[in-house]
């Protein structure tokens, strides 16, 4: 649980709403509370790293819908004024693992966003395990031309299914420092394989995307965030019920 604590007093600090973890490592499917977030998570396997999402006291009871799709894969539905907004969860196979395992994540990922509404607001991040390299290479209807390093199979598969989608990858889409772009970094190498994905349509609705690299639960992973601005309507008239969501992706250690 202290490391829940901690990650908490993280996404307080930076005024984060929401926040997708992966590596999680808590066994079966629950939810617990973390000093003021929510968080509903999925790990069936002990030892296995697995997926949550974090919402914090001003959201979690918009949340109407959870669901726990398999150890890779889950989402939340919230209702926040008349905008319904769908969070995905996502942590992709590595290239090292069998086809088959990356089949299957591929398909469910698929069949997750099929099933929402284009009416819905949709939110896909974070761990692709994937590079989607510097530049757009062809991808210029999802890739914005502000990537990491170079390309490689994962990336190319994730660049394909935002294709396919219409969705657009929004942490390529500001031009960055390379502090502010690179998700990961170890001993040895330096990469970009965290991603936030939300629809092109909604192009409008974030202002900025960003890595913040003196934040981390570890130190490999670093913290993602985007800035959403949904306007809230009530009593007749539009309002700012809050003047952003702000939207992060962190994968932290074992408890």
């Amino acid at each position: 649980m202290g490391k829940s604590i901690e990650l908490a007093n993280i996404l307080q600090k930076r005024k984060v709403n929401i926040e997708c973890v992966q590596e999680t490592r808590w066994v079966e499917m629950k939810t617990r509370d973390a000093d003021g977030y929510r968080l509903w998570y999925s790990g069936v396997r002990k030892g296995k790293n697995r997926v949550g999402i974090l919402v914090d006291r001003d959201l979690r009871e918009s949340v109407v819908e959870v669901r726990l799709v398999s150890d890779r894969l889950m989402t939340i539905k919230l209702v926040v004024g008349e905008c319904t907004i769908n969070i995905v969860s996502a942590y992709a196979p590595q290239l090292g693992l069998d086809e088959e395992v990356k089949r299957r994540f591929w398909e469910e990922l698929d069949e997750i966003v099929r099933g929402i509404p284009p009416a819905e607001r949709l939110f896909i991040g974070r761990d692709f395990n994937g590079h989607i390299g510097s530049t757009a290479d062809g991808y210029g209807e999802v890739h914005g031309g502000f990537g990491y390093g170079d390309k490689n199979g994962g990336g190319t598969s994730q660049l394909d299914f935002a294709k396919a989608f219409e969705l657009v990858i929004a942490n390529s889409s500001f031009s960055k420092r390379e502090e502010h772009l690179v998700t990961f970094q170890s001993a040895m190498a330096k990469t970009q394989i965290d991603y936030l994905l939300p629809r092109r349509c909604d192009r409008g609705l974030y202002k900025d995307c960003k890595v913040i690299p003196c934040e981390t639960l570890t130190t490999q992973h670093k913290l993602l965030v985007m800035d959403v601005g949904i306007k809230i309507k009530r009593k007749k008239k539009f309002v700012r019920g809050r003047p952003r969501i702000r939207w992060g992706a962190l994968t932290k250690d074992k408890d």
